[in-house]
C-alpha cells in the first residue's frame, strides 16, 4: 500500500490533498511581471531574491506547526538554467535553519523537510542569480512521519545503489553518530540534495567501507605472497622516541613478517633517540641499525639505508610515520599479480599527534605528466631494489624534494603496466607543528628543491621544456618548448545561426591568440540567419585564415566533424565548440605544446561557465554511468581536489568542446563515430580510441576559455533527444564497460556518482 503511496503520481495527489493554502509575498529584489493561471512570473534584480511564505489567514493557528512537511515545487527559467534554490525557517529566532532546493527548468521537485517547532513564516530564495522565471507551482503538505521515513529511504536506495546493503549503511551511522534512526535518514536524504554530493564522512568511510574492502582483499590472498622480501629502510634524526617507537612497532605489527628494517640514525643528538634505536636492534634481529658519526642530511642517510638491504624490494619510510598493519601484505599480493612491476604506490592519509586518521589522498592511478606537476605518488613507495641500484639512489643536491626526485628518475622509461597503484590506505603520515604533512609551506625549500629535481629530470631526459613555480607551494608548471617553426593549427567550429554566440567565440579567438599560425574552419550546418550569413562573409572577405564549409545534412556532430578534418590543412586540429569564448592569449600556444609531444594524444583545456565556476577540468570516467566533468561547478579560485583543478595531469578523456590533436593521430583512430555516437559521447569515445591506441591523453588548467554551454542546441528534453541520448548512452557502457569501471586517472574510492572527488 504504502509503495503505491509513494510512487510520482500518487505523491503528486497526496501534495495536492494535503496542500496548506499559502500567501506568497515577494520580499527582497524580486519585480513581479505577470500573473497567469500557469503560474507568475518573476524577474530578479540582485543575486538575493526572496519570497517570505506564510500560511493562509483562515488556517485558524496561522503557523507552520512542528513536524515533516513536503515542498512540492516547479518553476521554468527564462534560459531553462538549473539553479539551487533555499528554503529558511526559524525566521524570527535568529538562528535559520536551511534546506537546499535545487531545481531545474520545468522539472518538478519534491522535497521533504522537518520544522522543529512552530513557524509562522518561511523564506525561499529560489535562486542566486539576475534572471527571469515562471514560478509554475508551490505547495507546502504536512505528512505523517512514517511517509516521510518511506519517502526518504526510497530516494536512499536509488541513490546509494552502489552499496551492497542500504540499511546496513544507515545503521553504521546511527552508531556512528548516535542519535535516531530517522535523523540519520534525514541527514543523509538532505546531503542528497546539497549542491556537490552526499558528503561521506572520512570516519565513516573507515568504519564502513574500509572494513569491508581490506576484508575482501584478504581473501584473495595466496601462498605465494608470503616469499616476497621486503627491505624497509627508515633515516632517522632526532626523532621523538613517541613517535619513533610508534614508527617501528607499525613494522613490527605487520601481518605480512618476510621483511627486515634497516635504519640509518643521521648522527642524532638526542640520547633518547639513539636509545630507542639501540633497544630495537637489539630485541629483533630483522632490524639493522647503522649510527651514522656524522650529519650528511636525509638523502645521505637514506643511501646508508638502502646500503643495508639485502631484499629484491624496498619499501620507504619516514621516521615518524606509520604503516598500516596490512600494507605490507597488500603490496606482496599485488608484486606476485603484476610480475612487471618495478614500482607499486599506495594511498595515504594523514594522522595527528594523537594518531587520529583524516585527510586521506585517493590517488590517481599512473599519471607521469601529474607527476611533473606534484609528487603526487608521495608514499608509500615500494622499488624493485635493482631499480635503486641502477639509479644510484638517492641524489645528493635535492634534499626536500628527495623522493620526488628518486621516482622521477627510477620511473623514466617504465611502461604503463611496470608501475603499479593499489587503491588502499597504506600509509599514515604524521602531522605535527612544521611538517610538510602540516603545512607545505613549513618547509618552502621544498619547492626549490623540486623545481631543480624536474629540470634535472627534464634536462637528462633530452626534453626541450623548462620548468616554474606552481600555483600552490610543491606544484610545478612544465613549459615545453614550441618548434621554430611553429606548426599550423586547424580550429574546427560547427554551428547553425547562433550569430551572437560565433561572433562573440571568432572575435575572442582573433582577438586573444598569441599563437598566430592558424586557420579557422567554420561549418555550416543549414544555417538560414541572415545575421549569422553575413558574418561568414564579413570573416571570409576579411581574414585569410577563415573559411568556410558547406554541410546540408541534418546535424551530426561527428561527422560534421570528421569531414572538416578531412579537409583542414594544419598538422594540429583543435574541435571547438561554438560557444567557447577565450579567457587567456597563451591558451592555444599551451595546447599546442602539449599536443606536439610525441606521447600525447588528446589536449583539453579549463572550461568555465561564465559565472567563472568550473565546466570541464578533464573527464571522469563511470561517473552518472558514462562520465562526468572533473570539479564541476567548483570556483576558479578553488584549489580543488589536492590542487588538481591547477595542475597538467593525464586524463582518460577530455572534452572535444575544446580539444587539440594532431591530425594524423586523429586519422589513425579513425576520427569520431559516426553511426554509433552522433551527438552525445563521441569525444569521450574518440579519447578513449587514442588511450587505447597508446598515447596519453592531457587536461592542462593554463589554457583557460568560457563555455557558454548548449546555447546553440539547447537542453535534452524532447522524446527524441532522450531517446537518442540513452541509446547512445548504452552504446558506451557496452563498448567501454572495463574502462568506465575503473578510470585510472580517478580512485576507485571517490565518487561514482558526483563530480567533486567526494568519497564514493
Amino acid at each position: 500500500m504504502l509503495s503505491k503511496v509513494l510512487k510520482p503520481s500518487n505523491l503528486k495527489r497526496l501534495a495536492y490533498r494535503l496542500a496548506k493554502k499559502l500567501i506568497i509575498v515577494p520580499h527582497h529584489q524580486l519585480t513581479e511581471t505577470t500573473s497567469e493561471s500557469n503560474g507568475s512570473s518573476w524577474v530578479t534584480t540582485g543575486d538575493d531574491p526572496q519570497f517570505i511564505i506564510h500560511p493562509a489567514r483562515r488556517i485558524p493557528s496561522r503557523n507552520f506547526s512542528k513536524g515533516w512537511y513536503l515542498l512540492r515545487v516547479k518553476i521554468t527559467e527564462a534560459n531553462h538554467q538549473s539553479h539551487i534554490g533555499k528554503l529558511y525557517s526559524n525566521l524570527q529566532k535568529g538562528e535559520l535553519a536551511t534546506v537546499d532546493v535545487p531545481w531545474h527548468s520545468t522539472k518538478y521537485v519534491n522535497r521533504l523537510f522537518y520544522l522543529e517547532s512552530n513557524n509562522s513564516m518561511l523564506r525561499f530564495d529560489p535562486c542566486e542569480a539576475e534572471t527571469e522565471f515562471t514560478m509554475n507551482t508551490f505547495m507546502i503538505s504536512k505528512v505523517p512521519s512514517f511517509i516521510a521515513m518511506r519517502h526518504m529511504k526510497q530516494r536512499l536506495y536509488k541513490l546509494l545503489s552502489h552499496l551492497d546493503n542500504v540499511e546496513e549503511y544507515l545503521d553504521t551511522n546511527v552508531k556512528l553518530n548516535g542519535g535516531k534512526l530517522i535523523e540519520t535518514v534525514y541527514e543523509e536524504y538532505n546531503k542528497t540534495f546539497s549542491t556537490g554530493a552526499m558528503e561521506k564522512s572520512y570516519p565513516f568511510w573507515v568504519e564502513f567501507d574500509e572494513a569491508r574492502a581490506l576484508e575482501k582483499m584478504k581473501q584473495t590472498f595466496t601462498q605465494a605472497q608470503s616469499e616476497v622480501k621486503f627491505s624497509i629502510i627508515l633515516p632517522t634524526y632526532n626523532t621523538d622516541p613517541i613517535y619513533l617507537k610508534e614508527c617501528i612497532d607499525s613494522v613490527l605489527q605487520q601481518t605480512h613478517k618476510n621483511w627486515e628494517l634497516c635504519i640509518a640514525d643521521d648522527a642524532s643528538t638526542n640520547a633518547e633517540t639513539i636509545n630507542t634505536l639501540k633497544s630495537y636492534a637489539q630485541k629483533h634481529a630483522n632490524i639493522k641499525l647503522n649510527l651514522l658519526s656524522e650529519n650528511g642530511h636525509i638523502s645521505k642517510a637514506s643511501n646508508a639505508a638502502l646500503n643495508m638491504v639485502t631484499n629484491d624490494y624496498v619499501l620507504l619510510l619516514d621516521h615518524d610515520d606509520t604503516l598500516p598493519a596490512h600494507t605490507l601484505s597488500f603490496f606482496a599480493k599485488a608484486i606476485t599479480d603484476n610480475t612487471k612491476a618495478k614500482v607499486l604506490y599506495g594511498d595515504e592519509d594523514k594522522i595527528d599527534e594523537q594518531g587520529n586518521r583524516h585527510q586521506p589522498h585517493f590517488k590517481s592511478g599512473w599519471n607521469p605528466d601529474l607527476l611533473l606537476s606534484q609528487n603526487y605518488i608521495c608514499h608509500p613507495v615500494v622499488y624493485k631494489t635493482s631499480v635503486l641500484k641502477k639509479i644510484g639512489g638517492f641524489r645528493v643536491g635535492v634534499e626536500g624534494s628527495q623522493d620526488h626526485d628518486l621516482l622521477l628518475r627510477a620511473t623514466a622509461g617504465l611502461n604503463d603496466d611496470e608501475v603499479v597503484h593499489l587503491p588502499f590506505i597504506l600509509y599514515h603520515w604524521r602531522v605535527i607543528e612544521n611538517s610538510t604533512a602540516s603545512n607545505a609551506s613549513a618547509k618552502s625549500y621544498t619547492t626549490d628543491a623540486g623545481i631543480k629535481a624536474i629540470k634535472d629530470f627534464l634536462d637528462q631526459s633530452g626534453q626541450n621544456a623548462s620548468v616554474e613555480k606552481g600555483k600552490y607551494p610543491n606544484t610545478y608548471k612544465v613549459n615545453w618548448a614550441l618548434p621554430d617553426e611553429q606548426p599550423l593549427v586547424s580550429l574546427v567550429i560547427p554551428t547553425r545561426d547562433g550569430y551572437d554566440i560565433l561572433k562573440q567565440c571568432l572575435e575572442s579567438i582573433y582577438d586573444k591568440t598569441s599563437y598566430k599560425n592558424f586557420e579557422i574552419i567554420v561549418v555550416d550546418n543549414q544555417t538560414t540567419c541572415n545575421k549569422t550569413l553575413g558574418l561568414f562573409s564579413e570573416y571570409t572577405s576579411t581574414k585569410t585564415n577563415f573559411r568556410v564549409l558547406k554541410w546540408d545534412k541534418p546535424f551530426n556532430y561527428s561527422a560534421i566533424n570528421n569531414f572538416a578534418v578531412s579537409q583542414a590543412k594544419g598538422e594540429v586540429v583543435g574541435l571547438v565548440n561554438n560557444d567557447i569564448e577565450v579567457i587567456n592569449k597563451e591558451w592555444l600556444s599551451e595546447m599546442v605544446s602539449h599536443a606536439l609531444r610525441p606521447e600525447i594524444g588528446c589536449v583539453g583545456a579549463k572550461l568555465y561557465y561564465p559565472n567563472d565556476t568550473i565546466q570541464h577540468a578533464g573527464v571522469i570516467l563511470g561517473i552518472g554511468g558514462v562520465a562526468g566533468h572533473s570539479h564541476k561547478y567548483f570556483h576558479k579560485s578553488e584549489p580543488g581536489y589536492f590542487t588538481r583543478l591547477h595542475l597538467v595531469q593525464n586524463m582518460s578523456a577530455v572534452t572535444a568542446a575544446c580539444l587539440l590533436v594532431r591530425k594524423s593521430v586523429f586519422e589513425e583512430v579513425g576520427g569520431l563515430n559516426e553511426q554509433d555516437l552522433t551527438v552525445a559521447f563521441n569525444d569521450v569515445d574518440f579519447c578513449l580510441k587514442v588511450h587505447t591506441a597508446g598515447y596519453r591523453n592531457l587536461f592542462t588548467p593554463w589554457a583557460e576559455l568560457y563555455h557558454h554551454e548548449s546555447i546553440s542546441r539547447g537542453e535534452e528534453d524532447t522524446p527524441e533527444k532522450v531517446a537518442r541520448f540513452n541509446k547512445e548512452s548504452e552504446y558506451m557502457k557496452e563498448k567501454w564497460k572495463k574502462l568506465l569501471c575503473n578510470d585510472t586517472a580517478y580512485n576507485p574510492n571517490l565518487s561514482n556518482t558526483h563530480e567533486n572527488f567526494s568519497l564514493r
